[in-house]
């Protein structure tokens, strides 16, 4: 009996080192750069399912199945780190790790940064640009997501901050002022915006209450950055939709980043009610380099070229629309086509010095040259009816009433060249607790703008009975425009602080304008206060905020130019709290924020599809009232989602404008501003799917409530009618085959990419129909419509992003 038990004893003890995997078990310390433990650091085995969180010492302890394998350090904040260990025999080991601070992923977390603080800024998280799904594949769609930012509009890449309009947000690339073109009339035309995503290493916006710093506009700024990268490499980004190649060369005193883009949306655009034969062709060349000469001086280059035609020859169109008891539809037969470009080329040279490590002097100088055409003969000839409720045999709506049948016919031939040359100096300097700034600036704008548009309709709008052949020229435009506009401005802040726990920020602009002839003077404070935690801020800030008068806002939509145009001016005021806490397994940074501007010097408008409308011979005043909200973090390990509402309320009362009705003048007074979107909110959401790290899903959910639109028929501005509120869901599934959890790669690309991630995507998940204009239409009895025209549908997109491996 005692045999047969050590018999099987020895069995079991036998098949047990057979099968067993050696172990190794790892242990040691995380710090930071001063030394101070980390907690909450994952501490995972690649390619197993072994993983561990570091204790308050920042101590942990994780065990290998194979004596060959590799470690990943990663905490949000700091970059993670991989370290191979090759051990020849199982057994036990330490590996002490210092990890070092993120600046990008840190200031998402934390609300302790100085600079963070006194800047009212947040900033944005690069490694979501690749995995956002969008149509317009530009930048700025990520900011749509952010609180305070609202949009009805996918093919755009405008934006509206807190019931501000597209031109009053500043964007900045390397400290050089970027504009758009002008005559863009439609999210169509638009092609690829001036940032480069693939070169962009940091970027941070502010949706308000911005420093003096930057420049004189009203609603917000974008800072984006093109650093030195970490390493040399190569990037292909190809899909159905467009195509982009990235290249960034690291030599020891110097660096270049290039990247090449092409775009063409044609797929998206022949879903939309308008059908025809749509050639969107938009592409763009970048190049920065960047010389180190020494330690005290670098020398850099910045040149940009970028090209889009826009041609459309359209065919038909079918729109239905109405109520559940008045059901219309309009059907449209085209001849003729459009064509649309525009060219900017230009580029900047900047000179660093730093005589001392504490002290950094810019000198920038840049020119830009944007040349932009419509050309555009169209006829439309068209059916208006009215369709009965119900459907005959077939399936078929039966027309119940006709209630229109004409002719239209839209000719241009639009030109505009603009020229943009500035040269601005810059310099930082911090001492003791201070952090000095002081810069300035000369700008030159010049303008050469030949209209000549015509849009011809039968009488009244639409064929009348009483007179059925006569026509007339509803809208004639024939003018040519040359515009000189200078900008001087300056600027000076401090921040420091003036107790332990509270940072002040003290700022003035001025400027002066040649075209309103006006010496503005700008002051704006920001205060931010820290209670004893140090995951706690509290903000204030005021300012006054100026915009000189510029060409989009002088020239009047019939090509008429207000050269008596002053300034608008908005006073500001917000308050904000930041609270980083750990829930749900995580790390989660809480943020809010409620404004007030008010607006005593404002310059009405009213939109149109993209297109601003100025009423340049008018002025307002204007108030908004709001509060912005948002959450986010890593809901899931490594992949960062935010969840976003924002309230708000736009006013504007133009001063002096009154009408009829009936007997009695009316006063309107304050009424809703064309960007007075009471409710937006946002989500972007990350996680992985079938119990595998390398699949991931990325889910981006847009709601922004109604807008008031008035008709252009009308002689004032009126809110007694809406567009519907936008919805929209995108959502993106990815594989990454190179993920460093992934358990198997295969051989050839590993051999080759450094990362291989391939994305499918569906864009208006729901299908919905997505109003962003009206065409206006009259019936016989003279009675207006409102006919929608609709965004994009339900469109399947296919991508691959390849990171080529550095053999170097």
């Amino acid at each position: 009996m005692l045999k047969a038990y050590l018999l099987i004893s020895t069995l079991l003890v036998s098949f047990t080192l057979v099968n067993a995997q050696p172990l190794v078990r790892v242990t040691g310390k995380i710090q930071d750069l001063n030394f101070n433990p980390l907690q909450q650091v994952t501490v995972a085995v690649l390619g197993q399912q072994e993983s561990t969180l570091t204790t308050e010492d920042g101590s942990y302890t994780i065990y290998s199945k194979t004596t060959s394998f590799t470690l990943k350090y990663s905490l949000l904040g700091y970059k993670p780190i991989n370290i191979k260990i090759n051990e020849k025999v199982a057994g036990r080991i330490v590996r002490d790790v210092i990890l070092v601070p993120n600046i990008n992923e840190l200031e998402q977390v934390t609300v302790t940064n100085k600079q963070n603080q006194l800047s009212n800024t947040s900033t944005i998280n690069i490694a979501d640009l690749s995995s956002l799904p969008s149509v317009s594949g530009n930048f700025e769609a990520i900011l749509k997501t952010l609180p305070g930012v609202s949009t009805n509009n996918e093919l755009s890449s405008q934006y509206s901050v807190r019931g501000g309009n597209f031109d009053e947000n500043l964007i900045y690339v390397n400290d050089i002022e970027i504009s758009r073109p002008i005559l863009i009339r439609n999210g169509q035309q638009e092609g690829l915006s001036f940032i480069n995503g693939d070169l962009v290493t940091r970027a941070k916006f502010s949706a308000g209450g911005f420093e003096a710093r930057y420049g004189d506009k009203l609603s917000s700024v974008l800072d984006v950055k093109y650093d030195k990268p970490d390493s040399s490499q190569l990037v292909l980004t190809t899909g159905l939709l467009g195509t982009s190649l990235s290249s960034k060369y690291v030599a020891n005193k110097s660096f270049l980043l290039l990247g090449l883009r092409y775009k063409n949306n044609s797929s998206v655009l022949n879903k939309q009610d308008n059908k025809g034969s749509y050639n969107p062709n938009f592409g763009d060349a970048q190049l920065l380099y960047q010389y180190n000469f020494s330690d005290k001086f670098s020398l850099s280059g910045l040149a940009n070229f970028n090209l889009g035609q826009f041609r459309l020859v359209p065919e038909d169109r079918e729109t239905q629309f109405g109520t559940l008891d008045t059901q219309l539809r309009l059907n449209i037969a085209y001849n003729g086509q459009e064509i649309d470009s525009y060219r900017t080329a230009g580029g900047a040279v900047t000179a660093i010095f730093s005589p001392k490590p504490n002290v950094a002097i810019k000198w920038i100088n840049s020119y830009f040259n944007t040349k932009e055409r419509e050309r555009f003969d169209i006829e439309g000839r068209y059916i208006f009816d009215e369709l009965e409720t119900g459907f005959a045999s077939g399936g078929f709506a039966t027309v119940r009433v006709n209630r229109g049948i004409g002719t239209y016919l839209n000719y241009a031939r639009n030109s505009l060249s603009s020229q943009t040359f500035s040269s601005e100096i810059k310099a930082d300097q911090s001492f003791e607790n201070h952090t000095f700034s002081w810069g300035v600036r000369f700008e030159q704008n010049k303008f050469k703008d030949d209209l000549n548009e015509y849009h011809l309709t039968d009488s009244a709008g639409y064929i009348l009975p009483y007179d059925s052949k006569k026509f007339y020229l509803e809208q004639s435009i024939k003018i040519s425009n040359n515009v000189d506009i200078d900008n001087y401005t300056a600027y000076i802040q401090d921040s420091y602080n003036i107790a332990r726990n509270t940072d002040l920020q003290l700022g003035v602009r001025a400027s002066y304008n040649s075209l309103s002839e006006q010496i503005l003077i700008s002051p704006r404070l920001l205060l931010a206060y820290r209670p004893t935690s140090n995951n706690k801020i509290l903000r204030f800030s005021v300012g006054v905020y100026q915009q000189p008068p510029t060409y989009r806002s002088i020239r009047a939509y019939d090509g008429i130019l207000n050269l008596n145009q002053k300034a608008q001016r908005s006073y500001n005021t917000s308050a904000g709290f930041d609270y980083a806490f750990d829930g749900l397994g995580t790390r989660l940074k809480f943020s809010s924020e409620v404004y007030f501007k008010y607006i005593d010097k404002l310059i009405p408008y009213v939109i149109d599809n993209v297109r601003i409308k100025y009423l340049s011979s008018e002025t307002a005043k204007g108030r908004t009232l709001g509060a912005d909200f948002s959450i986010g973090g890593e809901f899931v390990k490594d992949l960062v989602s935010y969840f976003r509402l924002s309230f708000m309320k736009a006013e504007q009362d133009i001063l002096g404008d009154s009408y009829y009705s009936g007997q009695n003048l009316i006063f309107p007074g304050y009424l809703k501003r064309p960007t007075d979107q009471r409710v937006n909110f946002s989500v972007f959401f990350q996680d992985r799917l079938l119990k595998s790290p390398t699949y991931k899903v990325h889910l981006n959910m847009l709601y922004g409530s109604r807008l008031p639109i008035g008709s252009p028929q009308s002689d004032h501005y009126t809110d007694n009618f809406q567009i519907p509120a936008y919805k929209r869901v995108d959502i993106g599934f990815s594989k990454d085959f190179l993920d460093d959890y992934a358990l198997r790669k295969p051989k050839l690309l590993d051999k080759y990419f450094s990362s291989f991630i391939a994305y499918f995507e569906v864009f208006n998940l729901l299908n919905i129909n997505n109003t962003v204009s009206y065409l206006w239409l009259k019936d016989v009895d003279n009675v207006q419509y409102a006919v929608p025209n609709y965004l994009t549908g339900r469109q399947f997109n296919f991508k691959l992003i390849l990171k080529f491996k550095n053999h170097q």
